[in-house]
């Protein structure tokens, strides 16, 4: 039997699209946010304009359009807020994150309907999130949607269905999103485990074995390395 992974795997052997689908593979570029990277060191990351200003150098640099990563990516960017700490710190990203300008529109890379959508407001958290449940060859799973504009939840119903390519909503900036430099977190679950709206971007050491697990990595469907 398969894993989840390989059923991931081979759902399409194309990218998948979570971004405008004529914005090519060649423009996306890698970004290094983790702790281990030296140059941010030197950056106030607790400042989303400061980080702002790190990640536009790094895709103008690489004379790119979207800047993306962050898979099982330890960072320290997690400690301005209280929301990630608790008796054992969240500090390990389960997705993969879309930099891009606020405004951008978001679509679904397969067919869905909508599971939860919640305003998740703690300061560094994901503001408005909408999370799609998708059914294939009787496999149910889930992906989510996180740092969205308001707009994108004031109309949305729990059950509403959507095509592949189908726009769902767009791109939060800092006022709403948590207080990021404008991105998407997209995420893949397995179990949604009874949460609405909302599910752990950022794991524990401790736990991180069950969510690598439970959340595979979205490179299996957006396929930008390849």
């Amino acid at each position: 039997m398969a894993t989840f992974s390989e059923f991931l795997k081979g759902i399409s052997s194309n990218r998948l699209y979570v971004l405008d689908k004529n914005i090519p593979a060649t423009s996306y570029v890698s970004i290094d946010l983790s702790s281990n990277n030296k140059v941010l060191r030197n950056i106030d990351v607790s400042s989303s304009l400061a980080l702002g200003a790190f990640i536009d150098k790094q895709i103008k640099n690489k004379q790119g359009l979207v800047g993306f990563g962050g898979y099982n990516e330890t960072r320290s960017i997690y400690q301005r807020s209280t929301h990630f700490k608790a008796e054992n710190e969240r500090n390990i990203h389960l997705g993969i994150d879309l930099w891009t300008e606020a405004g951008a529109s978001i679509f679904t890379p397969l067919d869905a309907t909508v599971h939860s959508f919640k305003n998740n407001t703690h300061f560094g958290d994901y503001g408005p999130t909408i999370i799609l449940k998708h059914s294939m060859n009787n496999i149910v799973f889930y992906t989510l949607y996180g740092h969205l504009s308001l707009q994108s939840i004031t109309n949305l119903k729990i059950g509403q269905s959507f095509k592949q390519g189908d726009c769902i909503g767009t791109l939060g900036g800092r006022s709403v999103n948590g207080d990021y430099p404008p991105h998407l977190h997209f995420q893949i679950i397995k179990d949604i485990q009874g949460f609405i709206g909302d599910y752990l971007g950022v794991c524990n050491k401790k736990d991180l074995d069950f969510y690598l697990d439970n959340c595979p990595n979205p490179e299996l469907l957006l396929k930008l390395k390849t």
